[in-house]
């Protein structure tokens, strides 16, 4: 992410430091929330190893990833700490609960983004996309920027919960669709999960070399489109 404002440094540091610090603050809160819904609803459903490791807490220090949060800052990819799970401790059918409970973290997202995006959507602040064209600042009020950041917030929520949703091991969605799926598709699915994060990987890094955007096609428009309903932009 900080590479993609660098040039900000040229124009003015405070500008830098305004876009920077949006996303920044952005990411922390959806990827605290995000985990600490997963040891939510884990914790409700009868399985209590995140409250025990420390896991059930909006702290985002808890959540991260060291290398996860390095990459995701420099290259806009990367990971939170995932949360543990013992799907034997889960009330009810263990394939069920590991839905849910995969479920919580983009679900919260969306929740989240919907509460950042309310202020937009009446009018009390405006909309500015930290990843547009740059435009100029000059005569930017406070309004302004408490649009940038609530604007961060909007976007960034709304990635983290389609890019989780996407059915790839490690993603929740992968849990997600293995726990709703009857179980003679979800077996052949869930013997996919070791090959999951090189797929991923794959996805990201290979397909632009055959000309394939896979974060502009696949995750991008849903998330525009999410972004839009909830600001009215």
């Amino acid at each position: 992410m900080f590479a993609y404002y660098i040039d900000l440094l040229d124009i003015d540091f405070f500008l830098f430091l305004a876009f920077a610090s949006a996303v920044t603050l952005a990411l922390l809160v959806g990827i605290a929330f995000h985990e600490f819904c997963h040891a939510l609803s884990a914790s409700a459903l009868g399985d209590q190893t995140a409250r025990n490791l420390g896991r059930l807490t909006l702290n985002p220090v808890k959540h991260l990833d060291p290398f996860g949060t390095f990459l995701m800052l420099l290259a806009g990819f990367g990971w939170g700490k995932p949360v543990p799970v013992n799907a034997r401790q889960l009330h009810g059918d263990p394939r069920a609960g590991m839905a849910i409970v995969a479920a919580a973290g983009p679900v919260s997202n969306l929740a989240v983004a919907a509460l950042l995006a309310a202020p937009i959507r009446v009018g009390w602040a405006p909309f500015h996309n930290p990843f547009a064209s740059f435009i100029s600042t000059a005569g930017w009020s406070m309004d302004d920027y408490v649009g940038l950041f609530l604007t961060a917030g909007v976007l960034l929520n709304c990635t983290l919960a389609v890019f989780n949703f996407l059915p790839l091991a490690p993603l929740d969605g992968f849990r997600v669709w293995v726990g709703i799926l009857p179980l003679e598709m979800a077996r052949p699915l869930a013997r996919m999960e070791q090959y999951g994060m090189f797929i991923l990987m794959a996805l990201f890094f290979l397909s632009p070399l055959i000309g394939f955007n896979f974060f502009g096609s696949v995750v991008r428009p849903p998330v525009e489109a999410i972004t839009k309903a909830l600001t009215g932009t």
